[in-house]
């Protein structure tokens, strides 16, 4: 397909990111002006924490590799790869993986590769280990999100960095009874059932319909317990989007 041929396909539509092709047009995002915003935050904190853990620059003689879980369109791919990561995106839905490959197609952007995987079916010995894991808008979508941390952590490689964004629920802490009232265990954090059954069909929903919400407690707590040596939350800009500014949603840097 030629470049014209493109860059028409791909302003003919809308999207869910702002794509910047290759002539320098921004592709149409069919999110309402309000929420659009996220894009520009998430941007900006995660090229923040890339650049906190790796330096500018790429180590002499070496390839940095990173993983894009649930990549849908690939534009956090494409951010990362043009920061000089060889980059892999992977998503449950075929029709995410196309969309993906065409866009980086017309933004003439280099270094990335997608295929279509659900999080829970990849493997380290499959795929290997990356020195950058993101885990973007992902978790809260999922019935099993402590197995999707397991998987994150698997592959990321000793010294690499984990990114997860996520909406977190409210948190329920304090002594609960294990099976008497002398047996006490603290509650370590909570998670929040939310029902997405009948929205399955939509681009950015669960696949399954059943998603576990976590606390901010919750899962500062797991990315430890799966075997993370570190997670912070990452401190949000002024100007940041508003769930993120006041902590309905986090972006949280964890360090294998």
């Amino acid at each position: 397909m030629s470049d014209d041929a493109l860059e028409a396909r791909c302003l003919a539509r809308s999207w869910f990111y702002p794509f910047r092709l290759a002539s320098g047009a921004v592709t149409r995002c069919y999110l309402a002006d309000e929420v659009a915003g996220i894009h520009a935050t998430r941007r900006q904190m995660l090229h923040e924490a890339v650049l906190a853990h790796f330096g500018a620059g790429d180590a002499p003689g070496r390839e940095r590799r990173a993983i894009d879980l649930a990549c849908h369109e690939g534009w956090f791919a494409q951010q990362v790869a043009a920061l000089g990561f060889a980059t892999l995106g992977v998503d449950a839905r075929a029709e995410h993986v196309d969309d993906a490959r065409l866009v980086a197609e017309a933004c003439g952007a280099r270094g990335l590769t997608f295929r279509q995987a659900d999080v829970h079916a990849l493997s380290a010995d499959a795929a290997g280990r990356f020195e950058l894991v993101l885990c973007l808008g992902l978790l809260y979508h999922l019935e099993n999100p402590v197995g999707a941390l397991r998987t994150a952590h698997a592959l990321t490689a000793p010294g690499g960095l984990c990114v997860i964004e996520t909406q977190v629920a409210p948190n329920l802490a304090g002594p609960l009874d294990y099976g008497h009232h002398t047996f006490v265990k603290p509650m370590m954090g909570s998670f929040a059932i939310v029902d997405e059954t009948d929205e399955t069909h939509g681009p950015e929903t669960s696949t399954t319909g059943i998603c576990l919400v976590p606390s901010l407690a919750a899962l500062l707590w797991i990315l430890r317990k799966v075997g993370f040596a570190e997670a912070h939350v990452l401190p949000p800009p002024a100007d940041a989007y508003e769930q993120l500014r006041y902590g309905k949603r986090v972006m949280v840097a964890a360090t294998a």
